[in-house]
């Protein structure tokens, strides 16, 4: 593996904006969901112009010390077990050569990594509150929750290709990285 300055020196802000966002999901309410996807898709540009061995070492380090200085546990969670690398991810998946295939794979990445990282909130953490915050006050609630859930994914996969789309052609020709 060859040293690079610059991919230290890029690694090192993209995981420093990455445990920004993951802080900032304690101060503001409902950010247990946004922030760790914005603390994610940080980690795109490394992905970009580093390759997804640099991306994944970004990821761990991110994931390990957000365990520690985020105050959320729930965004923590949501962070290592999906939203963090996912965008790292999408990439090798979308190299599968049917659309069916794909997005069937996307979905069963995305609702086994929601059902561990939950079960490991609620068992590890004892949050049980969670589930009845999911359930929304109905005995069906959970399965609606878990329906806006997955149509939430798909809308947030379609705004990752966008925003990648955006990042090459727009923001990576002005950072003059290479």
């Amino acid at each position: 593996m060859k040293f690079s300055p610059r991919k230290v020196a890029f690694g090192g802000i993209a995981c420093a904006l990455s445990l920004a966002c993951m802080f900032l999901s304690a101060l503001f309410p409902f950010a247990e969901y946004t922030c760790p996807a914005l603390a994610g898709i940080i980690l795109i540009a490394l992905v970009v112009d580093f390759g997804r061995r640099t991306a994944w070492i970004a990821y761990a380090a991110v994931a390990v010390l957000t365990i520690f200085i985020t105050p959320n546990k729930e965004a923590a969670m949501l962070f290592i077990a999906f939203l963090g690398y996912y965008p790292i991810a999408k990439s090798s998946i979308e190299r599968l050569k049917s659309r069916i295939a794909e997005w069937a794979v996307k979905l069963l990445l995305f609702n086994t990594a929601c059902i561990s990282g939950y079960a490991v909130i609620i068992v590890f953490f004892n949050m049980t509150q969670l589930l009845e915050d999911m359930s929304m006050g109905f005995a069906w609630g959970i399965y609606a929750f878990w329906v806006l859930a997955n149509i939430t994914f798909v809308v947030y996969d379609f705004a990752l290709t966008r925003l990648i789309y955006i990042y090459c052609n727009t923001i990576r020709p002005r950072l003059r990285i290479r």
